[in-house]
């Protein structure tokens, strides 16, 4: 599973619609059916964005497809970022250094393209 971060924004409609019934958000977070997706958090917040929702789903299309659907019923703009556990980013930059270690096979051509020769 993957982890997403949804920032929300209200379009005028679901401006008007959040006025009128508080709940809305919320309640379309919760009424979105996508397979394998789960919503971990919603989180009213101050600054250029409305709410953060934080989002488990089995791959992009599954997020994007909440994405859009949350969109539609809540009145929102989404901006949708996968979030990466920073643990397993620097266990990649971990490994991608050590790959970097390793002798390179010798091949003068591409060096003094490297070299900018």
């Amino acid at each position: 599973m993957a982890n997403y971060i949804l920032l929300l924004t209200f379009t005028p409609e679901g401006r008007e619609r959040m006025v009128k019934d508080p709940d809305s958000v919320q309640r379309a977070v919760e009424i979105i059916d996508i397979p394998g997706t789960e919503t971990l958090g919603l989180y009213a917040v101050l600054g250029m964005y409305d709410f953060v929702n934080i989002l488990t789903a089995p791959d992009n299309e599954s997020a994007a497809r909440f994405s859009m659907e949350l969109g539609v019923v809540a009145g929102v703009h989404v901006t949708t970022m996968a979030a990466i556990p920073v643990a397993r980013l620097e266990d990649s930059l971990n490994q991608e250094q050590t790959w970097r270690e390793q002798p390179r096979p010798e091949n003068p051509d591409l060096d003094d393209n490297i070299n900018g020769h």
